[in-house]
């Protein structure tokens, strides 16, 4: 994630996901005072768990020096089961399966000779890369920004709470700029019929974070775990792929029912939650105020008088200029223009677009959806540059997917890291070992697949709460959870579903994300008392009723037995 920077008086800090100062008033690593009457038994207590959180947090390393350390410990282990004899039966070839020690002759010509191949054959490079291209133009021309600030424009007062929840769903196309986009504009939109911004914030923010990998449309997380799920999968079989559409039904369903429980919870808990704090004068001397900079860099300012204060380098506005409008509706004819297409060229049987034996599932155009979304999203993004006028001719649009690369660097680099663990996991013989021996303990204890998903929610919701990037996380645990549960025959769609549910529900109260520290600005814009313990009692209801209704709604599905995606069984 981007490092954040504070201003305080006259001196400047970075402040990074690991660092919560906002104020003068509190030591260095201590999260600000809360405002007052927000103290209570339950949210002290809740603040004590989170500091020691972010304490543990702060001690870890860098992602890529994470999976570095876990290579070089995985050397080791491997060393002590080779020598050991350490072995398992695959049950799937009744072959035996034994582990091989990086630190053999073979072992470290394996990693030199094989390291730039484990790099350019890592699933998720390719697919995100293609995908990022295209939204890049999307990006860059304002169309994303557009269609946010379209979702919530002119809705009535009634929905907006709804309506601004799905937006931050669809916003997830966005990656991380949806925080950057959808936060500040929600206490807009609050405040625009009326309602406190705070509640906008909130919303806005708890819908982006907690609802992180669902959402209505297929977006680059998609893209980034399908390819750790496949390349997890590889240990039990090499020739099984997990696409970006594998759970696509499933985040779909996920979207519409996080956003109603987002709903029911704000305007029956944080509503009079909202309602019961100290009044605070909106306009005075020193007032907070929000800023982003144009990077999405979030940045605090603390006034003369030592109030932590956000500024703002420019007003959002929800209203569309003329020429966005015209831009977005161009947009609209480009995607029906597109779709129709490709529906069209799809339906004779012998069609290039369809698979072998006029197989629809199996075709191109859904294992190749990478493809399909850049080329999507570059045009719609070209369109809307043309007719909004922020696209001036062809050479914009390779500049502007050159800077969406640009944006890849830390991913790129992290991946690298990632490649390699991986690949030394499946070389090595540990991760099929580890699967097939923990796969016959469950047997054993008699555990069914719905008490193991329970266990991956619970163990990857406390892990989320320290390791706030959820590719670096699923990287860590695919290679265990993915063949372990393939062994009891549950597919790796199923368990990159569940995944999903503890990769995000707890982004929304986590001190050691940085986009909690952007929101806390945010809400100082309006409330210049607000503390962390601020937020997290308004974001940790949210947090935990998706938590719950997100489980819930997996259960049902698993029982009923339907796909989470084209192809993609759940059972």
């Amino acid at each position: 994630m981007d490092d954040h920077y504070c201003v305080i008086d006259e001196g400047v800090r970075t402040v990074s996901s690991n660092d919560t100062t906002t104020t003068p008033d509190n030591t260095p690593g201590k999260p600000p005072p809360d405002a007052p009457g927000d103290s209570s038994a339950a949210l002290s207590a809740l603040l004590r768990v989170l500091g020691a959180v972010e304490r543990a947090g702060n001690k870890l390393p860098h992602p890529f020096w994470l999976f570095a350390i876990l290579s070089a410990f995985l050397a080791l282990i491997s060393w002590g089961l080779a020598t050991a004899d350490v072995s398992a039966v695959d049950p799937a070839g009744d072959k035996t399966v034994a582990v091989r020690s990086l630190i053999s002759v073979d072992g470290v010509r394996s990693m030199i000779n094989d390291a730039i191949t484990n790099y350019a054959t890592f699933p998720p490079l390719g697919t995100i890369l293609v995908v990022m291209l295209g939204v890049a133009v999307a990006d860059r021309s304002g169309l994303l920004a557009a269609m946010l600030r379209a979702g919530v424009a002119k809705v009535p007062a009634r929905w907006m709470t709804f309506a601004l929840a799905f937006t931050a769903m669809v916003a997830h196309i966005a990656s991380d700029a949806a925080y950057v986009a959808l936060v500040p504009l929600g206490g807009l939109a609050f405040r625009a019929i009326g309602r406190s911004p705070l509640l906008g914030i909130v919303v806005a923010f708890v819908g982006v974070s907690a609802g992180y990998d669902a959402s209505p449309l297929i977006t680059p997380m998609d893209a980034v775990l399908s390819g750790l799920t496949t390349a997890a999968a590889h240990t039990v079989d090499p020739g099984y792929v997990v696409t970006p559409l594998s759970n696509y039904f499933f985040s779909l369903a996920s979207s519409v029912v996080l956003a109603a429980v987002i709903t029911f919870v704000t305007e029956k808990v944080l509503v009079k939650r909202v309602a019961a704090l100290p009044p605070e004068p909106e306009e005075a001397d020193g007032e907070a105020t929000a800023k982003t900079t144009a990077d999405g860099e979030a940045t605090a300012k603390t006034t003369a008088d030592g109030e932590a204060t956000a500024k703002t380098t420019g007003d959002v506005e929800l209203a569309l200029a003329p020429e966005e409008r015209r831009g977005l509706r161009r947009a609209a004819v480009a995607l029906v223009s597109y779709l129709t297409v490709i529906v069209v060229a799809m339906i004779p049987t012998g069609s290039p677009l369809r698979g072998e034996g006029g197989s629809i599932v199996e075709s191109p155009v859904l294992s190749g959806i990478a493809v399909v979304l850049g080329l999507l999203f570059a045009l719609l993004g070209a369109v809307y540059g043309r007719a909004a006028g922020t696209v001036r001719g062809g050479r914009d649009i390779p500049d502007f997917m050159a800077h969406g690369m640009r944006e890849m660097a830390p991913i790129l680099v992290l991946f690298f890291a990632i490649s390699q663990f991986l690949a030394y996991f499946k070389w090595t013989g540990v991760g099929q070992v580890l699967a097939i021996r923990g796969a016959d303990l469950l047997k054993d204890l008699g555990v069914t697949g719905p008490v193991a998903f329970l266990g991956i929610v619970v163990v990857c919701t406390v892990i989320n709460l320290a390791m706030t990037s959820g590719s670096a996380m699923w990287a860590l645990v695919a290679p265990v959870f993915v063949p372990m549960l393939m062994l009891l025959h549950i597919p790796p769609e199923a368990t990159q579903a569940v995944y999903r549910i503890a990769d995000s529900c707890t982004n929304a109260i986590t001190p050691m994300s940085a986009y909690f520290v952007m929101a806390l600005g945010f809400l100082q814009r309006y409330r210049r008392s607000a503390g962390i313990g601020t937020l997290a009692s308004l974001t940790l209801p949210l947090s935990v009723a998706m938590l719950v209704a997100w489980t819930l709604l997996f259960y049902v599905w698993w029982a009923l037995g339907i796909p989470l995606g084209p192809g993609a069984p759940v059972r």
